[in-house]
């Protein structure tokens, strides 16, 4: 199986360059909320990486499960304090199962985009409600395409710009994708990385949460509950299994 974008290469850098997300600041209430939707019970991160999250939640005392299609971002994981002590599969968050059912499954860090057609991204919603406990949460953090920045005809935008780091979103209105365009500089090296994406409004995530079975709970702009509004950049969304798991498979 293939490691696909996030080959060692990119899992070699990845933690240095994600490093605003590693701050207290951003990762303390992304992992309050999750622990507290957790509520105890065990917890499955589609999407793992090198355990950004997964280890602080296990931390706090939730059981922490992964799946991860990068065998190098596994490693990465695995090198860590702690890392050895979460079970993590290889394979695909679209279609690998594991053996047990949770109270939490999530996906955060836009990576459901990383899905390029509705039919996996639809089929990665039906896997995660298969993982789910009757009353079970599934939590999708992702961005809000920002096409309101387009002039007309333009397809590009610069999404970060920092002395380290810039971004460009190329837009593809007709296909529905982007392709985000990553280059860091460290060490006077520049590492440039292209992110293939296929976007979607929350209206759109909340169809794939209907067709998986599950209702909508909550959405907010960020992990500290801010409301969601016509200018939020991004949104956390949370859908629920029903108590009752009648007609579900």
């Amino acid at each position: 199986m293939s490691d696909g974008i996030f080959d060692e290469r990119v899992a070699a850098f990845y933690d240095r360059a994600s490093a605003d997300r590693f701050v207290p600041d951003v990762l303390d209430p992304e992992v309050d909320l999750l622990a507290e939707l957790a509520a105890g019970g065990p917890a499955l991160e589609f999407a793992i990486g090198t355990g950004r999250v997964a280890l602080p939640l296990a931390r706090r005392g939730i059981e922490v499960d992964g799946i991860e299609l990068s065998s190098a971002m596994v490693a990465r994981l695995r090198a860590k304090p702690g890392g050895e002590a979460i079970h993590v599969v290889v394979g695909d968050m679209t279609t690998t199962r594991m053996p047990r059912r949770y109270r939490l499954v999530y996906l955060v860090y836009n990576t459901i985009a990383n899905l390029l057609t509705q039919d996996e991204q639809v089929a990665c919603f039906v896997n995660a409600a298969a993982h789910l406990e009757p009353g079970g949460v599934f939590v999708v953090e992702v961005y809000v395409p920002e096409l309101q920045r387009l002039a007309k005809g333009e397809t590009d935008l610069v999404s970060t710009a920092t002395a380290d780091r810039i971004c460009i979103d190329r837009y593809d209105l007709a296909q529905q994708r982007l392709d985000s365009m990553h280059t860091w500089t460290t060490n006077d090296r520049a590492t440039s990385v292209v992110t293939p994406q296929r976007y979607a409004w929350p209206a759109e995530y909340d169809l794939m949460a209907r067709i998986a079975g599950l209702h909508p709970l909550e959405r907010w702009s960020d992990f500290e509950r801010t409301p969601f509004t016509a200018t939020s950049t991004r949104h956390v969304s949370v859908w629920q299994r029903p108590e009752s798991l009648h007609g579900s498979s």
